[in-house]
């Protein structure tokens, strides 16, 4: 048996290249039906989902429906870091909520209002930073409103 060296010629050596896709960020936001920010993350209409393109811009919004309940006991933060969410831009949030999104790999911004889109883009020129202070009321349980059958868990807001 003999066997044949096959050469190869310059002429049908090819190399591909391919882009690299650069990371694209996504930016969440508990919203109203007025796209404004809903000052209670766990209460609010919908989540709005901003895509930011690689110029650092907003170039696509869709919404995710708000699950029934607080955020802390919902799945919306699995939900949304399935979507590629890594910022969450909130008003008031509980510290249970803090705790699931952080842990689902969303960093949370906390103290936000006025409307979403010129909050996302004041965000995008570093102008947004973190109040640190979470949602009180949610925290020590003391106002009137639904109650989780057996979790001890008050959530309630106006």
């Amino acid at each position: 048996m003999v066997l044949r060296q096959r050469k190869i010629s310059k002429k049908n050596f090819k190399i591909n290249y391919y882009p690299i896709n650069k990371l694209i960020m996504k930016i969440a936001v508990p919203i109203t039906a007025e796209n404004q920010i809903d000052g209670h993350f766990g209460h609010c209409d919908s989540y709005g989902v901003f895509t930011i393109s690689e110029k650092n811009e907003i170039s696509d919004m869709k919404k995710f429906g708000s699950p029934e309940g607080c955020g802390c006991k919902s799945d919306i933060a699995s939900v949304l870091a399935a979507d590629g969410v890594t910022v969450m831009l909130a008003g008031g949030i509980g510290g249970g909520a803090i705790n699931v999104l952080n842990n689902s790999g969303i960093e949370v911004i906390r103290g936000c209002s006025g409307d979403a889109t010129e909050v996302v883009n004041l965000y995008l020129k570093g102008s947004v930073e973190d109040s640190g202070s979470s949602c009180q009321q949610h925290e020590e349980h003391h106002h009137e409103g639904h109650h989780h059958e057996g979790s001890g868990h008050v959530c309630n807001h106006n």
